[in-house]
């Protein structure tokens, strides 16, 4: 009697420790999808906090639809802090105490990390930053000028070397697939597609010139920002203040 008491005490404890961590395996995967705060690493380096984004602006969405042409040519004119804040909070910024951002996602899972590569900036030295959501920081990656090695991995092409900076969009198609299996392959794509449209539309409301670059060597690229193995490149969106033409 003693020892069937002992074995239906110890059955329901299990029960119970069985379903506590059930519950927490079922709430994680939403943790994740109302934001993706979860997929933020403590940061390894001091971070630099950006200007608050203006969510106000005086330039008309339909404006900047009309205004919008890939430029390609930029003056020596660098961007600034407040420029390269709302560049990037266009891109990723959080817009929601929930977690939610200014570019859609399949299922809130947030694949695409932004990367910034710097060269002419004012308060941020020359180096490539790594775009933090949740506290609308920059983490440095690496030190130094490293546009031309970036510009050699786009094939050559003088608009990435000449660029003050370039926003740099990865993905990290495991965040999605894992839920949407290889459809979930073509949410990330598509996602980094209403990003990089946000960047090129906020630009324009800035007065600055943009071009997005498709055409790159995705190891070569991969190499210079040194992110994770299960990082993709999938694009370059280069931006300056508009030479004359």
């Amino acid at each position: 009697m003693y020892w069937n008491v002992f074995s239906l005490s110890f059955l329901c404890r299990l029960i119970l420790i069985g379903i506590v961590v059930v519950g927490l395996l079922l709430s994680m995967p939403m943790f994740v999808e109302k934001g993706g705060y979860a997929m933020e690493k403590p940061p390894e380096k001091p971070l630099i906090d950006l200007p608050a984004p203006r969510t106000d602006g005086a330039s008309a969405l339909e404006k900047a639809l009309n205004e919008r042409r890939s430029v390609r040519h930029y003056t020596d004119r660098p961007l600034t802090l407040a420029h390269i804040g709302q560049l990037l909070w266009a891109a990723q910024g959080i817009t929601n105490s929930r977690g939610f951002r200014t570019a859609p996602s399949a299922g809130a899972l947030y694949p695409l990390e932004i990367y910034l590569v710097a060269g002419k900036a004012e308060k941020i030295n020359p180096g490539i930053y790594h775009y933090r959501p949740a506290g609308h920081q920059l983490e440095q990656v690496k030190a130094g000028d490293h546009r031309k090695a970036v510009c050699d991995a786009a094939l050559s092409q003088s608009a990435v070397r000449n660029a003050p900076v370039s926003i740099i969009i990865t993905g990290v198609l495991e965040r999605t697939t894992a839920k949407y299996g290889k459809r979930g392959i073509q949410y990330v794509f598509m996602e980094a597609g209403h990003a990089a449209q946000n960047v090129l539309l906020q630009a324009v409301s800035l007065n600055l010139g943009a071009v997005p670059i498709g055409a790159f060597q995705n190891e070569a690229l991969g190499r210079i920002l040194g992110p994770s193995e299960s990082e993709r490149p999938l694009y370059i969106l280069c931006i300056g203040h508009p030479a004359a033409r």
